[in-house]
């Protein structure tokens, strides 16, 4: 039986025979792991399977993720969990399964994981243990180190599709119905501002990457994220710009509060925020209400309305303003309110479509405009759907701008 000792072993006899001094190609490492695996499979028989996959595994050692290689180009995975080197987690479908893989100690998977944060100019230490990195195909790294994880080394990694999901396919998966998808169209053409919102693990990335692809070719857009994931294609004139972490003597950090203001002095049509969780959410709202209309942004709840007051929460502690004026910056600056959840059967779809309507007793005001209906379960799977409700919208004006008819009585 292939043991990790083994793996650990073989791998000292490839390092061996490598000379650091040089550069060694792909090419010709593959063949001194093939050597090493076929010398020790005299003594070991193994499989035609077994050896290409003991040879892959080593090469990976040195050249890519190790034992997360393979997990990382099967496609069908989404996410890898790792909570300490001998207890590795994978989402498939969005089931979680446990492997009956492990890396050799804990050692090698600290190893892997200073190779990971130092490609992309991070680092992540005791006195810096948590840690949020990419890796060069937009996948996304978390980082928790010991002392703060007690296990020890803990990474996850959200892999993200090769091609981002058009909305079309999410219509014909079921996330959105095809009625919600043309209003959500027809609102990003006129301008309007959509705050997309949902938990953890529900897609609303996915989501925003879908929105995107209705943005005009002819617009500037400017994207801001702690970690960049977006993957906007459809806009040629595009900056990305990624949040940096302060250095090992605390200095040169930028925030997404920073990025925020230097966008705007670099005449964007629109701004995507990936994510607000804290003081930004004020810069934000101020962005939106500068004139920069169509902008997009999210954020985590358990609902629309929730949504409204977990910014006014991170909003009010950028700032020391009244309640009142933070209601009345995020009713003017957000139009649309889109939320999604994760149902019991693991699917992903989106459960309301609200306008901000504006205020009303001293609160900002939400006008449902689509809901999710349930009508029971059919194999394991949720029937229903986003319905229209009755309720039209109410806020014209930047479809009147943008030479939209206006039909009476209807959504848009």
């Amino acid at each position: 039986m292939l043991t990790d000792e083994t793996v650990h072993e073989l791998r000292n006899k490839v390092r061996t025979k490598i000379d650091f001094s040089g550069a060694l190609s792909d090419d010709n490492l593959m063949k001194i792991a093939e050597e090493i695996v076929f010398e020790w499979c005299e003594q070991h028989p193994l499989t035609a399977t077994e050896k290409v996959q003991l040879v892959r595994r080593l090469f990976h050692s040195f050249r890519g993720l190790d034992i997360l290689q393979p997990l990382m180009e099967d496609s069908s995975i989404s996410e890898i969990m790792i909570n300490h080197h001998a207890e590795i987690f994978v989402e498939r479908s969005g089931k979680m399964t446990m492997l009956p893989v492990s890396f050799e100690s804990r050692e090698r998977l600290e190893d892997l994981i200073q190779t990971v944060v130092a490609s992309v100019n991070r680092v992540v230490n005791e006195s810096s243990p948590i840690v949020d990195a990419r890796l060069k195909d937009g996948s996304r790294v978390h980082v928790v180190l010991p002392p703060v994880a007690l296990k020890g080394p803990c990474m996850t990694i959200r892999k993200f599709p090769e091609r981002p999901l058009a909305m079309e396919q999410l219509v014909a998966l079921g996330s959105i119905s095809g009625e919600a998808a043309s209003f959500l169209r027809e609102m990003i053409g006129a301008q309007y501002n959509l705050f997309i919102s949902g938990g953890t693990g529900t897609g609303k990335t996915t989501f925003l990457n879908a929105l995107s692809q209705f943005i005009g070719a002819d617009e500037r857009i400017v994207t801001i994220e702690d970690s960049a994931e977006l993957q906007i294609r459809t806009v040629p004139n595009l900056v990305s710009m990624e949040t940096r972490n302060a250095n090992t003597e605390g200095k040169g950090e930028i925030t997404i509060r920073d990025l925020i203001r230097a966008s705007l002095r670099m005449r964007p049509n629109r701004i995507i925020v990936g994510e607000v969780r804290g003081g930004e959410a004020l810069d934000m709202l101020q962005a939106l209400n500068s004139g920069h209309s169509g902008s997009m942004s999210t954020g985590h709840s358990n609902g629309a309305k929730d949504m409204i007051a977990r910014l006014e929460t991170m909003a009010m502690s950028a700032a020391e303003l009244p309640v009142q004026v933070i209601r009345q910056q995020i009713a003017s600056a957000i139009d649309i309110v889109v939320h999604l959840s994760r149902f019991r059967d693991r699917t992903r779809r989106v459960t309301e479509i609200c306008e901000v309507v504006g205020m009303e007793a001293g609160e900002v005001k939400l006008q449902p405009l689509f809901l999710f209906e349930e009508e029971g379960e059919s194999d394991g799977r949720i029937a229903g759907g986003l319905k229209r409700t009755a309720n039209a919208l109410t806020r014209l004006d930047k479809l009147i701008m943008a030479g939209k008819s206006i039909q009476e009585g209807a959504v848009v």
